[in-house]
């Protein structure tokens, strides 16, 4: 049964609309014992702000021709997707514990020809924007007024088609095209100043033309802010360079490159929970 659209605008609200999504991801890769909770937990703030806030969707009717489009570019995150797209009420939260199993269609990395409300399937890293890029120019060719978001990892921008795609989008004047880098410090073998370090990431756009705002990804009201002024902008495309924490709101997950694509134990999920809930009824803001 599809729930009904739920449109956020307090920040408190939105923050716990995050924390609820991340007790998901926590129960979904627990449950699979397999996925990659700390990325999709450091983008938990910025896709519930999207989904919940910002985006024009409508759940009911995930094909709808007028829809803004989303890009999970790190697929690998797809818990924090599929965690937001059944808040959203595309389909049962209930189905969320099928995560990877055989017969379920929420598989490791997005399917676009089997989740309802999934843009693009991704999983094969640096080619998102690529999409993204297609999407948005494909609404400038149709004079449409939907946007195209997309979010990318900080390991995964180490890809040289991210690059083309962004030369790209400045030369096609993609305003319409907005991404956010998770920068988080951390990829699957360790931090990312040591595997081949991508720092200055805000002045690496803005030299390719982008106009880049740079935010704490966690901030809820920086992240309702920047996309206003991503909305705003006209004629370039928007980087969203946002600071974040992988394994966010599980401190024993928090900054630990081991968590990338690590599964938690049934008494990791317990502990993990219930310091995620302890934080909502202290009112801690993500």
């Amino acid at each position: 049964m599809t729930l009904k659209r739920v449109v956020l605008s307090d920040p408190e609200e939105l923050a716990a609309k995050a924390c609820e999504i991340r007790k998901h991801v926590i129960r979904m890769v627990g449950a699979a014992s397999s996925g990659h909770p700390g990325g999709s937990l450091s983008a938990a703030d910025i896709v519930t702000v999207l989904y919940f806030n910002k985006m024009r969707i409508r759940p009911d009717d995930p094909t709808w021709s007028g829809r803004d489009r989303f890009v999970l570019s790190k697929g690998h995150a797809a818990p924090v997707l599929y965690a937001a797209l059944a808040e959203a009420g595309y389909f049962p939260v209930d189905d969320l514990i099928t995560l990877r199993r055989i017969d379920s269609y929420l598989q490791g990395h997005p399917d676009m020809n089997q989740t309802p409300g999934v843009d693009m399937s991704t999983g094969s890293l640096g080619q998102g924007l690529s999409a993204a890029c297609g999407m948005a120019i494909a609404a400038k060719m149709d004079g449409a007024d939907w946007r195209v978001y997309a979010v990318l990892g900080d390991g995964e921008i180490e890809e040289g088609q991210v690059w083309e795609a962004a030369m790209t989008a400045v030369h096609r004047k993609l305003d319409n095209l907005t991404i956010f880098v998770d920068w988080n410090g951390l990829q699957i073998d360790g931090p990312i100043r040591e595997v081949k370090s991508v720092d200055h990431i805000g002045e690496r756009f803005a030299a390719f033309g982008w106009h880049v705002i740079e935010i704490d990804g966690h901030d809820i009201p920086a992240i309702m802010a920047a996309i206003d002024e991503a909305q705003r902008t006209s004629g370039r495309p928007t980087a969203i360079v946002a600071r974040t924490v992988k394994g966010k709101g599980v401190s024993f997950m928090e900054n630990e490159a081991g968590w990338h694509g690590t599964a938690p134990k049934p008494e990791q999920v317990e502990a993990a929970l219930a310091e995620l809930e302890a934080s909502r009824k202290g009112g801690v803001a993500q």
